[in-house]
């Protein structure tokens, strides 16, 4: 088999990327600066309408918005055909719409336990599973989810046992539906980022919360948005085609395997 050839025009649609100080949002102007046109998906239509509009102007690529809650499906796929029409070829989808969940075992409702799982692990499948329905036509892609090393260590970091199921569940999606969709031209990978700063971890972090996040790595700082991004950069590029079913950790040494 040869080996599948990226189209001189490609996009990439990720999810979660209108959040003013997310990783998304850093990601959608670094894939932007690299050649990628870009499609934001994210619960606020206008924000993610805005952030395309950004992105576009900044780094004259082709970028377009829509609104879907990844948890449902219909929206999902009604987002998806919106910014497909829009954009060139989807070559990448990039999951990165998440919920933390600090709350004890002991205290989780039913509710929080299905709010969790609907949001970090239903809607990367429902992301995934649109996506890769177009890849497939086109014998190439790429899929990058966001894991944690959360579901790795199994927490001890600001989110606790629900958020690390739903997690270590993106981990398991990855190898297996790599093992199917690597005949179709299709990789599939997850990133393991440790602690970043952003706000999903409770706000924004003050210079003591982070030196003591940055204690338990090896590195005497904690992540930034753009070590997110480089990676995925990276997974999704036309030179990552060997590399599937793998999680990339991107933790300062947090973690070691």
């Amino acid at each position: 088999m040869t080996t599948p050839v990226f189209p001189e025009q490609r996009s990439v649609i990720l999810t979660g990327a209108a959040s003013p100080r997310g990783i998304g949002r850093y990601t959608a102007h670094y894939l932007a600066e690299h050649g990628w046109n870009v499609g934001i998906l994210d619960l606020d239509a206008e924000a993610s309408k805005a952030v395309a509009a950004e992105v576009a102007e900044q780094h004259g690529v082709v970028a377009a918005g829509a609104g879907a809650n990844v948890a449902d499906e219909d929206q999902v796929r009604a987002a998806f055909d919106e910014l497909e029409a829009a954009l060139p070829q989807v070559v990448a989808v990039v999951n990165l719409a998440g919920v933390s969940s600090p709350v004890d075992y002991l205290e989780v409702t039913p509710q929080e336990w299905h709010r969790v799982i609907d949001i970090n692990l239903h809607g990367v499948h429902h992301t995934t599973k649109r996506a890769v329905e177009t890849m497939v036509r086109h014998g190439v892609g790429r899929v990058v989810s966001l894991s944690s090393v959360s579901a790795q260590r199994g927490g001890g970091t600001f989110s606790k046992t629900v958020y690390s199921t739903a997690k270590a569940g993106v981990i398991g999606f990855t190898r297996s539906l790599a093992r199917e969709l690597g005949p179709r031209g299709i990789t599939v990978n997850a990133v393991s980022p440790g602690p970043i700063d952003t706000d999903i971890m409770g706000g924004t972090l003050t210079d003591d919360r982070k030196e003591k996040m940055a204690a338990d790595g090896v590195l005497p700082r904690i992540g930034t948005p753009r070590d997110i991004a480089a990676a995925i950069a990276y997974l999704i590029s036309e030179d990552a085609g060997f590399v599937t079913g793998q999680t990339l950790n991107v933790d300062g040494g947090l973690y070691m395997h």
